[in-house]
């Protein structure tokens, strides 16, 4: 669905409002904090307007918010543009995130830079939270926790409860010890001259923002993980969009492990990381999905506890993190959502594996999949 686009609409009295709030932040942040908000979109008329919004909303404001009209089909643009952000457009599609992003960074003229996903709104203060571990002049990259939005269908669920256990539990670890394995691209925060001198935001992969994270660490540059700045995505609700999701991240992870290698070798707690996380892409995922059916029809029913005795591992910092934040029941009634989820990721980590490392048949094209 399109927005309709009126002049009434676009001078009405609350748009008014928002725009004068934003400007007030813009002149208090400019002096100490001159960010440029950079916001990828294709054919996201319906969710862009939020998007803009929460970024006018926050406690620290940018001083530009940059809409990248990567050749919609829909309202994209005019959507943008009502709400009170300037829209670039490049001459043709880009063909990725990672390519409408670059092509906005020849307008950024402030010393920092955001990437944020047209889907995708922040709580009021998350910027801010961000930007206070730049006081280290070596951190040049930082992200926050990511929630869904909704979470109805059983695929939100089971991505509610998986991200409840990745940013309440496994990214404190990695940041703790300097080293996330990722500064999420769906919203990070960058030194601009960093992302500038490294080509910006490159699509030899599926996973640009895993991509530009090893290549920060590589280049002797630290990237930080803030649990309390906090975003919400939508996510995807049905079984083909979920599909076109984890094919660009399971392709991604492995093509950053081909790409990168050797740089990660020598970088300690990354190397400890990428390893466990490509064993448990590889020999866990054919596990859970091969050998314990076998063993539990092959040698014995008990085999199918196999499934359920790691749950209380996950279940405890799941229902850590949402007690924080005021949401216990609802995790513990999308828990049974975690497992088909957790099959799908096992299928297409798998499927990734064959095709990029034994057939040799990479993913080259960017699909949208939220």
């Amino acid at each position: 669905m399109a927005y309709s686009i009126t002049p009434q609409s676009r001078q009405s009295t609350q748009a008014a409002r928002r725009r004068s709030q934003w400007q007030r932040a813009k002149t208090r942040a400019t002096d100490a904090f001159a960010l440029t908000a950079i916001v990828p979109a294709f054919d996201e008329a319906e969710t862009v307007a939020d998007t803009v919004r929460s970024l006018q909303d926050q406690t620290l404001a940018p001083v530009d918010i940059l809409v990248v009209d990567d050749c919609s089909t829909d309202d994209t643009g005019a959507v943008a543009e009502a709400a009170g952000a300037r829209v670039v457009r490049p001459p043709a599609n880009t063909g990725s995130k990672a390519g409408a992003q670059t092509f906005a960074l020849q307008f950024v003229t402030t010393e920092f830079v955001m990437a944020l996903d047209a889907d995708t709104t922040l709580a009021p203060d998350a910027v801010e939270r961000l930007f206070r571990v730049f006081s280290d002049p070596e951190v040049g990259a930082a992200s926050g926790s990511v929630l869904p939005r909704r979470v109805r269908s059983v695929w939100e669920r089971g991505r509610y409860v998986e991200y409840l256990l990745a940013f309440s539990f496994f990214k404190q670890i990695q940041d703790h010890y300097g080293k996330p394995l990722i500064s999420s691209g769906c919203f990070s925060l960058y030194r601009t001259e960093v992302v500038r001198d490294g080509g910006g935001w490159s699509d030899r992969t599926t996973a640009e923002d895993m991509d530009l994270t090893w290549s920060f660490y590589q280049r002797g540059w630290k990237v930080r993980f803030v649990p309390e700045a906090v975003c919400y995505p939508i996510e995807p609700y049905n079984i083909d969009l979920l599909r076109k999701q984890l094919r660009r991240w399971s392709h991604g992870f492995v093509q950053n492990v081909k790409l990168h290698w050797r740089g990660v070798l020598g970088l300690g707690y990354l190397r400890s990381s990428v390893a466990v996380a490509f064993w448990d892409s590889a020999i866990a995922s054919i596990a859970y999905l091969f050998a314990i059916p076998l063993l539990a029809v092959l040698v014995s029913p008990d085999y199918w506890l196999a499934y359920v005795v790691d749950s209380p591992v996950v279940l405890v910092p799941v229902l850590v993190g949402a007690r924080k934040r005021g949401e216990t029941w609802r995790a513990l009634a999308s828990f049974p959502a975690y497992f088909p989820l957790r099959v799908a990721n096992a299928v297409m980590l798998l499927r990734a594996l064959v095709l990029e490392l034994v057939l040799r048949r990479p993913l080259l094209v960017y699909e949208k999949g939220h």
